[in-house]
């Protein structure tokens, strides 16, 4: 992969901010940081935001470990659930606290003991889920063979029509499985935002980026700012 750092185009430092469930706590985590928001949270249907020396880009969740990785964007809030997901190479700076969830396994509250027999007599167990790397290391780790299959929509659907046996999925509350007769069987990982960075931005802005790390680490009780390298492991 080419690594490129984004701020050399404008001379402004480019970041990413996820739209959606992410939107306004990242918002507040600038503001708390010192940055200028207001900017931002007038933007309409913009996509590109300019706010003194910071270029903001509203962008879809899953599509941000892309653009901080290829050098579109400086620097990025994103969920640790989509970094992990992507797999790509980005500097994880700050864990920021915030759009806590977990993720875990489910299955039918009344299957019993039936996914642990078809494990014995076929080997395998189909998973559904949204996340196929995340649920292949998880089963991958316990020595468990599994037939992923991945699904956009509502994942809680798929043990219920007999498409899967269980499935791997993200909540906060455990509220929608268990409306939906589901029983949470296994936990998988706590996912959290975190504030992450372009390496080769890092190398060229380190100053400017570390200054803004610091800051948000201190805006939302997160300590220091960490510049480890994070290729997203599963942990």
């Amino acid at each position: 992969m080419m690594l490129r750092p984004a701020a050399s185009r404008s001379g402004r430092l480019r970041m990413a901010v996820p739209k959606g469930a992410l939107w306004e706590e990242s918002l507040a985590a600038l503001d708390a940081a010192g940055v200028d928001v207001e900017p931002l949270a007038a933007s309409g249907r913009q996509l590109i935001v300019t706010a003194g020396d910071m270029e903001f880009v509203i962008a879809k969740p899953t599509d941000i470990p892309a653009y901080v990785a290829y050098g579109a964007v400086d620097v990025a809030f994103a969920g640790k659930d989509v970094l992990i997901e992507a797999g790509l190479e980005v500097v994880e700076m700050v864990d920021l606290g915030f759009g806590a969830c977990r993720f875990v396994v489910a299955e039918p509250e009344d299957a019993g003991a039936l996914v642990a027999e078809h494990y014995r007599h076929l080997g395998v167990i189909r998973v559904a889920s949204k996340y196929p790397r995340i649920t292949e290391q998880h089963f991958a780790a316990k020595g468990v063979q599994v037939e992923v299959v991945k699904l956009h929509g509502n994942i809680e659907i798929a043990p219920l029509i007999g498409l899967a046996d269980q499935i791997v999925d993200i909540t906060a509350t455990g509220t929608t499985l268990r409306e939906n007769r589901l029983r949470i069987v296994e936990e998988v990982l706590p996912s959290t935002a975190r504030f992450v960075a372009n390496p080769a931005s890092l190398r060229t802005e380190s100053a400017r980026i570390t200054d803004l790390a610091n800051r948000l680490a201190v805006a939302t009780g997160s300590g220091v700012a960490s510049a480890a390298s994070a290729a997203t492991p599963l942990e």
